[in-house]
């Protein structure tokens, strides 16, 4: 019986497996979910506009890990990860903000929710630029460069979550939203290290356990879904000290043991000040021949 003809790489590069498009539809439903926030807050449905963004960072979490695990990572994804996070917690955020308690304010509460927006868009590009550095111990990696994307958007968010809970009295004040958005600015784009709780182990000991608290935290977030979020962005918010002064200790452990790290590779670069192009003249004292370069014998 003869053998049917394969298919050539080109027909075969055509086809994608659905595997690698799924990390991608996630990427935009989140997309989706943040420019519905801002829908929301030009409704003025304050609580369905939080809770679009709280949507998006629930997707945007888990894009990433189903792409790992799917084995459908790809430039193109991350790329698109960066873009939609910008949207959703830089751009979002800030409307949402605006529209909710600056008005009234004319340009300083505009210049605070661009100043936010513009820090977000900072932020992912360091961190599309920032390349690992092998001279990194392992432990790095439990930290992040500064408050993540989603964590920003979240205590920026903070203020209108509280007034949920306690009213606008103090919450919708234009100075206070203004405050977090800059003090939120600075920290996304500060070099303070933050844990990254991706990267947290669970002991096969405590697993039961473990599974009795995601069992409470759901139905907290069922019964009272503003007060567990506001418990969780400032118990975060409480971390970010204890985080900067973990590595600074595991830094100076490492120090003691290991001695600074070695100094960088230097740039093959050229200077751009220098003139590149070489002498036309060679020197007769140090061009050589085919016969010179010949070896002996």
């Amino acid at each position: 019986m003869p053998r049917m003809p394969r298919e050539p790489d080109n027909q075969r590069r055509r086809v994608l497996h659905i595997n690698r498009i799924i990390p991608n539809i996630l990427t935009l439903m989140a997309t989706a979910a943040g420019l519905t926030g801002m829908r929301f807050a030009i409704d003025e449905r304050w609580e369905a506009a939080a809770a679009a963004i709280v949507a998006a960072a629930i997707l945007d979490t888990l894009d990433g890990r189903v792409a790992r695990l799917l084995k459908g990572a790809s430039k193109f994804g991350a790329e698109l990860d960066s873009l939609s996070d910008f949207v959703c917690f830089g751009v979002a955020p800030a409307m949402i903000l605006y529209l909710w308690a600056m008005p009234g304010t004319a340009k300083a509460g505009w210049v605070a929710c661009m100043l936010f927006a513009m820090s977000m868009g900072l932020r992912l590009a360091r961190f599309n630029v920032a390349l690992d550095d092998p001279n990194k111990p392992a432990w790095t990696k439990t930290f992040f460069t500064g408050v993540p994307a989603p964590a920003g958007a979240g205590l920026a968010l903070l203020p209108m979550v509280l007034s949920f809970l306690i009213g606008d009295d103090i919450m919708r004040r234009p100075e206070v939203v203004g405050v977090f958005l800059i003090g939120t600015a600075a920290l996304v784009v500060s070099t303070i290290p933050t844990y990254s709780f991706k990267t947290a182990r669970i002991r096969r000991t405590w697993m039961l356990m473990t599974m009795l608290g995601v069992a409470a935290f759901a139905a907290f977030v069922v019964s009272a879904p503003w007060a567990t979020l506001a418990t969780i962005l400032i118990g975060y918010a409480i971390t970010i000290p204890i985080s900067y002064r973990a590595y600074g200790k595991l830094m100076a452990r490492e120090l003691a043991t290991n001695g600074p790290p070695p100094d960088p590779a230097p740039d093959p670069t050229p200077d751009p000040t220098s003139d590149p192009t070489p002498d036309p003249t060679p020197d007769p004292a140090t061009t050589t021949t085919p016969e010179d370069e010949k070896p002996d014998g």
